[in-house]
């Protein structure tokens, strides 16, 4: 999907009724393991957050508009990465969008090691239930 496609999408009239009011957010967990730098976290935390809205805009059009209007609120936390890949098997059997990122290996870490996921955007209750027991990045 084009830029102008997304930007038509987000502003355009909504084609479904059902318009989840509660408060929604969307999580990354980044892999603690690879023992990044600051600059490298937020690009890998830019591209899941960027890829995560755009998986939403085109398959959960709801839960993204749910998420921009309760003013796209976003928490980045921190695991390992045994527990990232669990939580993405838990994510997936209860119906909440993962976004895997892993690197191109052309500064600090070797290429296609996994980053980050991105849980959500989705429903915040949801994804505490997830994710709530790690630590803030």
């Amino acid at each position: 999907m084009g830029l102008r496609s997304f930007i038509h999408r987000l502003t355009a009239p909504k084609m479904y009724d059902i318009i989840d009011n509660n408060p929604s957010k969307l999580v990354l967990v980044i892999n603690n393991d690879l023992k990044m730098g600051k600059g490298k976290i937020a690009a890998q935390a830019g591209h899941a957050s960027v890829t995560a809205t755009l998986k939403a805009g085109e398959n959960r059009p709801s839960s993204l508009d749910s998420w921009l209007k309760s003013g796209q609120k976003k928490v980045c936390l921190k695991s390992s990465y045994d527990e990232l890949i669990q939580l993405e098997s838990k994510a997936k059997i209860n119906g909440i969008q993962t976004v895997k990122i892993t690197d191109a290996g052309k500064t600090q870490i070797p290429s296609g090691s996994l980053t980050v996921i991105a849980f959500g955007p989705d429903n915040e209750e949801k994804l505490h239930d997830l994710t709530g027991h790690l630590k803030l990045l």
